[in-house]
């Protein structure tokens, strides 16, 4: 499995690479050439500038005040931090999601879920849950799977016996899996950002992003024992084969796309874009094969996937020269300085990047979290001994569990966008999930066994 990185990149890994040789020196004290544009960056934010744009703005800020490097040097790292052959797989893999919602094939995977589950008190609730993991293993992205799967499930959630704002925290709760299970364009970023093979990343994420899943199933099943929501569980062992065999005769090809991904990242065979650029083909050829695409639909799922790739790729972009900089000042080696000097207790130290983590995911985007965080949280995880394959997977796990967090997790947003529902309503009713999914990021990050059991005996 190869690696692949650009210039802007490498000089990054460069960079971090030199302060993290040097972790036991004196401490770095930082001035305003780093505080000032911290300050920027939070008004912009909180004055609901694009986030990439107040990331350009606080990067051009410690490039003006520190003098880091030099301006005319960012034109050219902006370029150069995108231009990269694995990132090449974000607008494929979004645009594969984009196509199977307008082909229908999202669908199928909803069928074969509930088919899956009808047997269970709560089947519906944990089918929701299915799906949201079926597509996310396709899409890569949480918050399309937020929106792609409430638009389907929530109203007939309701039907079931759950009270609204119950049903859009378990589809958030489920779309935070967009992220986690792979492929995961979270997981193609931090490998780039860090020098690591994205498919090395997945297939350590994998049995991860799946206990991710396994722990909404379970909480969903608790909530249900707890407060009936929704009956089930009647019928016989002939009758759910009979309907589990009828879902998956009308709908099996729908897993021809995620049968490929799957097959041909984790053989070895195909790489993250290579995989992505076919799931596009073999999906488009479907829905033309049944009808359910047209040449006319092409404008409107290019422009939404465009708009989608144009948010990600500027953060990409302008958080690498802010990166950088940070680099150059110390941050890193200055963030690890202070925690080790508060304890040496590695395991009150996990706790600690847990709680920014989560933090982070609250407030900002997975990418610009991933860009400025991972190299400087990175210092402090080879600090206290713990491998990288298993820092990269609790730190995804990490903001993933922020996207649900009360109160301004994102995936809240999106359903409550969707819906129309109170986000404080939606918050509460997302409280359980964000407790169990707490518990898995704590194992992951106690028990590396846990996201390298996959990986070969290299990586462990």
């Amino acid at each position: 499995m190869d690696v692949r990185s650009t210039k802007a990149t490498g000089f990054l890994i460069e960079e971090t690479g030199v302060l993290w040789g040097h972790l036991n020196s004196q401490p770095v004290e930082l001035g305003w050439d780093f505080y000032g544009p911290v300050i920027i960056f939070v008004v912009l934010v909180a004055l609901a500038v694009p986030v990439w744009a107040a990331i350009g703005a606080a990067a051009v800020a410690v490039l003006l005040f520190s003098g880091a490097l030099p301006l005319s040097l960012v034109g050219e790292s902006l370029f150069d931090g995108i231009d990269a052959f694995a990132l090449t797989a974000i607008p494929l893999f979004i645009l594969t999601g984009d196509v199977l919602v307008r082909t229908g094939l999202s669908k199928k995977f909803l069928d074969v879920a509930e088919a899956l589950t009808c047997w269970a008190k709560g089947g519906f609730g944990s089918a929701t849950v299915l799906v949201c993991g079926m597509f996310s293993a396709i899409s890569g992205s949480d918050a399309a799977g937020a929106a792609a799967v409430g638009r389907m499930t929530i109203d007939r959630l309701v039907q079931s016996g759950y009270p609204r704002p119950y049903a859009c925290a378990l589809v958030a709760a489920g779309a935070c899996t967009g992220i986690l299970i792979p492929p995961s364009i979270a997981y193609i970023v931090i490998g780039l950002v860090l020098g690591i093979s994205a498919s090395t990343l997945f297939l350590a994420a994998l049995v991860p992003g799946l206990a991710i899943l396994a722990a909404i199933l379970v909480t969903n099943l608790i909530m249900n024992r707890i407060y009936s929501y929704e009956g089930g569980g009647a019928i016989g062992f002939s009758e759910w084969a009979s309907r589990l065999g009828q879902s998956l005769k009308s709908g099996w090809y729908a897993f021809i796309v995620p049968g490929i991904i799957f097959y041909g990242i984790f053989s070895g065979r195909l790489t993250p874009t290579e995989a992505g650029a076919t799931a596009v083909v073999v999906t488009i050829l479907l829905g033309f094969i049944l009808g359910t695409l047209k040449l006319s639909h092409f404008p409107a799922m290019l422009v939404s996937s465009a708009k989608v790739n144009g948010v990600i790729l500027p953060i990409i972009a302008f958080s690498l020269p802010l990166a950088q900089a940070l680099a150059i000042l110390g941050v890193p080696q200055g963030f690890v300085y202070a925690a080790t000097s508060l304890t040496d207790e590695p395991a009150i130290l996990i706790l600690l990047m847990i709680g920014i983590l989560v933090a982070a995911g609250c407030v900002m985007e997975t990418t610009p979290n991933i860009v400025i965080l991972a190299p400087i949280l990175k210092p402090l995880a080879d600090n206290i001994g713990m491998n990288e394959i298993q820092f990269c997977v609790m730190m995804i796990t990490g903001l993933g569990v922020g996207f649900i967090t009360p109160p301004l997790g994102l995936n809240l947003f999106v359903v409550s966008g969707l819906t129309g529902e109170s986000i404080l309503g939606i918050a509460a009713r997302a409280v359980p999930f964000v407790f169990f999914m707490l518990l898995v990021v704590l194992l992951i990050a106690y028990f590396p066994a846990i996201s390298t059991t996959l990986l070969p005996e290299v990586y462990r």
